[in-house]
């Protein structure tokens, strides 16, 4: 019978009070920004009768991927409430990313403190943007990128311990929250394997490599070419394209590709062979598919095929990088000096946290479940669930996400009612799936110019549409019946 060791359980005690300082410093909002995009998908796995208009701008997404059925599964099983049971699956993906870190980390380096380096740095750096790819290490609220973070990182060292089985079951478990994520783990894998062949000179057939390569997008359907709607809404996403990055942007390419090849000088000195290996094929992996990036995105022909986005590799990449610059800051600049680790951390912490407040000003900063919300927008919206018929269908300012104090809060996943299309959220899943360009573009046209919508202009939308309700802002238009109101919004019929 195998022992559990009296320090598993401190390292575990640890870890939930990290994860906790996580959540604490990067907040939680769990219905804001792509939460739009994947929670309808669960919620309508619970309650059939919910969106019975406009289900393709979040079903592309969800015939892909087991994430809603995951999560609406586990919600049935263990009878949690919806938005607890929310908050569980954030808080405990945050801890198994911590600890797949901490596992990968002990693997790159011997002592403690540079493990905890790695750890302690990750969670400070959990909503840090990835360069230009428009990602962070991971989100303020549940979502497949989450899940199939940890489980990449798992992969990773599973791979560098060499137990490839355990690492396939690490990266099927990510392609089957995320249809693009796994990929990168994969392709590391494939790229190690390949290395370690060509230094034993074992004569491995690189055609056989070149012909595995060109499976690993096949997740995602191609189109030959871009119609006018799809170029619209794919030129709304500047990231997909990486001449239109900005120059800061293009430093989080080339930047850790330099630390990575410093750090493998540098372990090679000390004699980390594995921290030395695992750095040279990671600046490869990072170089490679910039390469990819570059022949993708710059040729006009090939506009549909950014969507593919091979710059999302750095996610992977920016995770092992802070794991390995957390651990020499704890060997060799923090070391056994508490006032060193408090220097660097609080500041740090404190700096993230206001970076948060900066995106949210209007909502708390942890959006506890069940507590009723602070934000005026969110505030509509639970109106709207709690007192409008489930199959209502709304009309709200294609561009509302942006508007001043809304927080990017999503009104599908809230209000659990029906919308027209937007251009941001519903904007970006087309971007991604070109045959609803056509439909989303004719939507979005009927809405605007939104300010100088009227009441005869909602019946148009109603006659056409089945609109039956809108969202307007205060002092918006006259002439409605609106039940519901605050100093930010009014909730109105439309006759």
């Amino acid at each position: 019978m195998t022992k559990i060791r009296p320090g598993s359980y401190k390292t575990g005690i640890l870890l939930l009070l990290l994860t906790a300082a996580a959540l604490l410093t990067h907040g939680y909002h769990p219905f804001a920004e792509d939460a739009e995009i994947y929670l309808p998908g669960v919620e309508k796995i619970l309650n059939p009768a919910l969106f019975p208009v406009g289900q393709e701008f979040f079903r592309s997404h969800a015939s892909m991927t087991l994430f809603p059925n995951l999560v609406a599964f586990s919600l049935r099983v263990t009878h949690l409430p919806f938005e607890i049971g929310l908050f569980a699956w954030h808080f405990v993906s945050i801890f198994l990313l911590l600890l797949a870190c901490w596992q990968l980390s002990g693997l790159l380096f011997e002592s403690a403190r540079a493990r905890w380096g790695s750890v302690c740095l990750i969670a400070a750096l959990l909503t840090i943007p990835v360069a230009g790819t428009a990602l962070y290490i991971m989100d303020q609220y549940l979502n497949p990128r989450n899940l199939a973070a940890f489980a990449s990182v798992f992969a990773v060292a599973r791979i560098l311990d060499k137990k490839y089985l355990r690492a396939l079951v690490w990266i099927a478990f990510a392609a089957c929250v995320h249809p693009l994520m796994w990929v990168f783990p994969f392709s590391f894998g494939a790229l190690c394997l390949v290395i370690e062949q060509l230094e034993h000179r074992t004569g491995w057939r690189m055609e056989g490599v070149s012909t595995l390569g060109c499976f690993l997008f096949m997740s995602i359907p191609l189109a030959p070419s871009a119609s006018p709607a799809y170029h619209e809404t794919a030129r709304m996403h500047a990231y997909f394209y990486i001449q239109d990055w900005q120059w800061y942007e293009w430093l989080g390419i080339f930047a850790p590709l330099l630390l990575l090849w410093w750090f493998t000088r540098i372990a090679r000195v000390r004699n980390k062979i594995l921290l030395a290996r695992a750095c040279r094929v990671f600046a490869l992996y990072g170089l490679i598919y910039f390469l990819v990036a570059l022949a993708l995105d710059l040729p006009a022909s090939f506009e549909s095929l950014a969507r593919i986005q091979p710059l999302r590799s750095l996610h992977l990449l920016y995770m092992f990088l802070f794991v390995c610059v957390g651990g020499f800051l704890g060997d060799y600049v923090l070391k056994d000096r508490p006032w060193r680790w408090l220097v660097l951390f609080i500041p740090l912490g404190v700096g993230m946290f206001l970076a948060q407040r900066s995106l949210f000003p209007v909502s708390a900063h942890i959006e506890w479940p069940g507590r009723a919300p602070k934000n005026p927008w969110a505030q509509a919206f639970v109106w709207i669930r709690e007192n409008t018929p489930t199959d209502a269908i709304f009309a709200v300012d294609p561009d509302y996400m942006r508007w001043p104090g809304e927080d990017a809060i999503g009104f599908r996943c809230l209000a659990q009612r029906s919308r027209l299309a937007d251009t941001v959220k519903d904007g970006g899943v087309v971007s991604m799936f070109p045959p609803l360009a056509e439909e989303w573009l004719e939507q979005v046209r009927a809405q605007n110019p939104w300010r100088n919508l009227r009441a005869a202009d909602f019946a148009r939308l109603r006659e056409k549409y089945g609109v039956t309700w809108v969202v307007v802002q205060q002092l918006g238009v006259d002439g409605l019946t609106c039940p519901f109101q605050n100093p930010a919004v009014r909730v109105c019929r439309v006759e």
